[in-house]
C-alpha cells in the first residue's frame, strides 16, 4: 500500500465522522431541552455510565462536567451490579450512553433506577432498545456509518462526545457560569495561567507605594527605594487616586531642571493614570502594557476607578509565564 492511500483512509474517516456530527445536529430537538432542565436542577449529582467505548466518554464528559460547576462522577456499567449502584442517590441524574441501548449490564442499572425514581437521560440511537423505552429523558443519536469496515466504533462513539459536549455547554450557558467560575477548578497548568485574574497577581495593602499628591520628589524617592518597583501612586486627601509618578519622570524632570527634590509630586506625576477592574484576566492587563507601552497598571474594584486597591506590574505577569 502507498503512503498516499493512507492519506486517502484518514480523510475518509474524518468525513464520515463529519457526516455523523451534520446528522447529530439536524436531530436535536427539545429532548435537549429537557435534558439541561434536568442537569441544571439536579440537586444531587449527575452520574455517567457506559460500557466499553461508551464506559470511557463516559469518564472523560463526568470531567467536563465537574470543570463547569455541574458535580458529577462515573460508575463503572460492569461494576454497578457488584455494589457500586450504592453510589448511587434518589436525588441523582443518571445518563446512560449506549449505542445499541442493549448492553447487558446497563439493564441492572436501568432497573435499579427504575425501582428508585431515579431520572435517566439516554444517550442512544436505538428506539427500539431497553436504555431508549426506559429513559425519562431520550437524547436519539442517529444511527451512521461507522470506519474500518462499517464495524470498529469511530462515527458513533465521536457523536455521543459531541452531544454529552453540547449538554455541558448548554448548562453552563444556563448556570451562567463563567470564566471566574471556570477558573476556581483549573488554578494550575496552562489554562488555569491563561485563566488568573489581576486580582491574583497584583501588589495589594502596604505593598503597593503610595505617596499623596502634596509631598516633595524627595519624600518620593524614599519611597521608590524602599518598594523597590520604580513607580508611585499619588493620592489626594481624600485618598482617590490622581496621577502616577515613575524613576523615568525623574530623569526626565532632572534633565530639564536638576534642583527639583523639593518640588511637589503632583508637578510631575501622569495625571488620570490607566487602571483596570480587578477581575480582569491578567492576560488583557498584558496586552493593555504592551499597547500603551508601560510597565504596570492600577487595579480598582467594580466601578470605583479612582480608589486603587493594588497595582499589577508586567513583571508580576510575566513570572507566571502569560504571554
Amino acid at each position: 500500500m502507498n503512503k498516499k492511500d493512507f492519506k486517502k483512509i484518514g480523510k475518509n474517516v474524518i468525513e464520515l465522522e463529519i457526516q455523523a456530527l451534520r446528522k447529530l445536529k439536524n436531530s436535536i430537538n427539545n429532548s435537549f431541552n429537557q435534558a439541561v432542565e434536568a442537569i441544571v436542577k439536579c440537586p444531587s449529582k449527575i452520574i455517567f455510565c457506559g460500557v466499553g467505548k461508551s464506559s470511557k466518554i463516559s469518564a472523560k464528559l463526568s470531567a467536563t462536567f465537574s470543570s463547569v460547576g455541574c458535580p458529577s462522577f462515573v460508575l463503572s456499567g460492569a461494576e454497578a451490579s457488584h455494589g457500586d449502584m450504592g453510589s448511587i442517590q434518589k436525588k441523582d441524574i443518571l445518563i446512560l450512553i449506549s449505542y445499541s441501548g442493549e448492553t447487558q449490564e446497563l439493564k441492572n442499572v436501568i432497573q435499579f433506577a427504575n425501582r428508585n425514581r431515579i431520572t435517566i437521560i439516554g444517550i442512544v440511537s436505538n428506539k427500539n432498545s431497553t436504555l431508549y423505552k426506559a429513559s425519562d429523558i431520550k437524547i436519539y443519536i442517529p444511527e451512521v456509518k461507522e470506519a474500518g469496515h462499517g464495524i470498529v466504533p469511530t462515527s458513533s462513539t465521536t457523536s455521543a462526545m459531541a452531544m454529552g459536549d453540547a449538554l455541558a455547554i448548554a448548562s453552563m450557558e444556563y448556570k451562567k457560569f463563567g470564566k471566574l467560575d471556570f477558573k476556581k477548578f483549573h488554578p494550575s497548568g496552562n489554562l488555569g495561567n491563561k485563566l488568573k485574574t489581576v486580582e491574583d497577581l497584583m501588589i495589594v495593602k502596604n505593598d503597593i507605594p503610595f505617596i499623596n499628591q502634596d509631598k516633595s520628589i524627595k519624600d518620593g524617592l524614599k519611597i521608590l527605594n524602599s518598594k523597590k518597583l520604580g513607580v508611585l501612586i499619588a493620592r489626594d486627601k481624600k485618598n482617590f487616586t490622581t496621577g502616577i509618578f515613575t524613576d523615568g519622570d525623574i530623569k526626565r524632570a532632572i534633565q530639564k531642571n536638576n534642583n527639583i527634590v523639593e518640588k511637589k509630586i503632583k508637578s510631575f506625576m501622569t495625571k488620570n493614570p490607566i487602571s483596570i477592574e480587578k477581575d480582569t484576566l491578567a492576560v488583557k492587563a498584558l496586552d493593555i502594557m504592551n499597547e500603551k507601552k508601560i510597565t504596570c497598571l492600577c487595579v480598582y474594584k467594580e466601578n470605583k476607578k479612582r480608589k486603587t486597591i493594588g497595582i499589577i506590574h508586567i513583571h508580576n505577569i510575566l513570572e507566571t509565564n502569560i504571554k
